[in-house]
């Protein structure tokens, strides 16, 4: 069987290997005719590829006519003059660094990148630290958060509101107002001054003065009028004539000389006539102020002995304009006010993404650093942020992406007097594109300005990506 084995062996071999002591090799096999079972199978990679393709092909398409082609043409365009027919080179953007109202926009989209998406991200990661150790965290979380659920016309209509500057309408000068008013003085009688009949002349600078000295025992009148109703203290009472007092004072009546529906005399107090409550009397001799009272609430106002003899005056303090508050939609801090709204809106989402990530934070390493004698401050400082860095560069990317490209609410908010004021880049880009005097070369350079503003922040969030995948 040996023999039988290896002459078999032999005979598998070439003719001139066969009993050779050199090594034996396998006779090579011949190719299998095509569609047998032996076969090799096709390789499917290049069809899938193609399956891929097809799949792909129509958002391919409309990535290109939306985005790839509307980039390019802007690009293009931009070195166009307004009509589109002269090449302009780069007139276009120079025009961006010269003009004035578009150097605003520029100046306002830095301030926009610099602050929003900072205040937003550390207003989210107090929200979501300190809601963690509150029952009623949720319910707080979901009215943080509501406020995206409203479109950004409807949140700039809402802040339109609220910066009125009257405060009866706007919400943030009512309170404004009403802090003021609770630690200063309220405004007095505005655009009020006495008949040309009364005992009251004009002494200049918005004062005025009685015509002749006052004495004790003789009732001071001092009749005013162009008071609107409206503006009248509402616990005004009616006006009564001063009650001589003893020790040499002075008394007298400070009142609205005018009554509803006509009648009455002139420096006569009348029944329907009310006084004029808080108005500020001040005694002068020989120039200096030796006394002052205030009037009651029926007119009524008592000055003391020293007094006798002097004049009385009205300050101007009593007719200057009642404080109305802050003008927020003024040039000054329009663009502070909208930014405010932008934080009302996009702090919620803030706040929930940096929960989520907190969620996920190891308690073990908390506890451990409280075990070992870490304050809350410092557990928060030293352990918290540094290990929700990867979330916060995540929010404050996408906060910068999207106040980059911020519109409607500097649009809706800012009034036409103060929008040059509040210009951003987009609503620039708007203004120049659109309207009786387009400039569409100006507009396709400021879109192209934004997009390269937008590259880096994208990059630096694809890099960033890919580096948390590495790991």
């Amino acid at each position: 069987m040996t023999t039988a084995a290896a002459g078999g062996a032999d005979e598998a071999l070439p003719a001139d290997r066969q009993r050779s002591g050199g090594p034996r090799v396998p006779a090579p096999r011949k190719a299998a005719p095509a569609g047998s079972p032996g076969r090799a199978p096709r390789s499917v990679t290049g069809t899938r590829r193609v399956i891929a393709a097809l799949f792909l092909l129509p958002a391919l398409v409309l990535l290109g006519a939306l985005v790839v082609y509307p980039i390019v043409y802007s690009v293009y365009r931009s070195f166009f003059d307004q009509a589109g027919t002269g090449f302009a080179g780069i007139d276009n953007y120079r025009t961006l660094f010269t003009d004035g109202t578009i150097r605003t926009a520029v100046k306002n989209n830095a301030i926009w990148v610099v602050f929003a998406p900072t205040v937003s991200t550390a207003l989210g990661l107090i929200f979501a630290v300190l809601t963690e150790r509150i029952r009623w965290g949720t319910a707080f979380k979901l009215i943080v958060f509501m406020p995206m659920a409203i479109s950004m016309l409807a949140a700039g209509i809402i802040f339109r509101l609220v910066y009125d500057q009257a405060p009866e309408r706007g919400v943030a000068n009512a309170v404004w107002v009403g802090v003021h008013d609770t630690f200063a003085e309220s405004a007095g009688f505005p655009k009020a001054h006495p008949l040309p009949v009364a005992p009251l002349k004009a002494a200049g600078g918005g004062t005025f003065v009685t015509r002749t000295t006052v004495h004790a025992g003789q009732p001071a009148l001092l009749p005013l009028v162009g008071v609107l109703p409206a503006k009248m203290p509402g616990d005004a009472k009616p006006a009564r004539a001063p009650v001589a007092a003893g020790d040499g004072a002075v008394t007298g009546t400070a009142w609205l000389d005018f009554t509803k529906g006509g009648g009455g005399k002139p420096n006569v107090i009348d029944a329907e006539e009310l006084g004029l409550k808080g108005l500020k009397v001040e005694a002068v001799k020989n120039g200096e102020v030796v006394a002052t009272a205030k009037a009651a609430a029926d007119g009524t106002f008592t000055l003391p002995a020293a007094a006798d003899g002097a004049e009385l005056r009205l300050p101007a303090a009593n007719f200057r304009e009642p404080y109305n508050g802050v003008d927020w939609l003024g040039p000054t801090l329009v663009t502070p006010g909208i930014i405010g709204s932008y934080v009302w809106m996009w702090a919620g989402f803030a706040m929930v993404l940096i929960a989520a990530g907190l969620a996920g934070l190891p308690r073990e390493l908390l506890e451990a650093a409280r075990v070992d004698g870490a304050s809350e401050w410092q557990v928060f400082r030293r352990i918290t942020v540094p290990m929700l860095a990867p979330v916060l560069a995540v929010v404050l990317v996408t906060l910068m992406i999207n106040v980059l490209k911020v519109f409607d609410l500097v649009f809706i908010i800012a009034p036409g007097s103060s929008q040059d004021d509040a210009n951003v880049l987009a609503l620039q880009l708007y203004r120049s594109s659109f309207g009786t005097d387009a400039d569409l070369g100006v507009g396709s350079a400021i879109a192209v300005l934004l997009l390269l503003l937008v590259i880096p922040v994208m990059l630096f969030n694809i890099r960033r990506i890919r580096k948390e995948g590495r790991r």
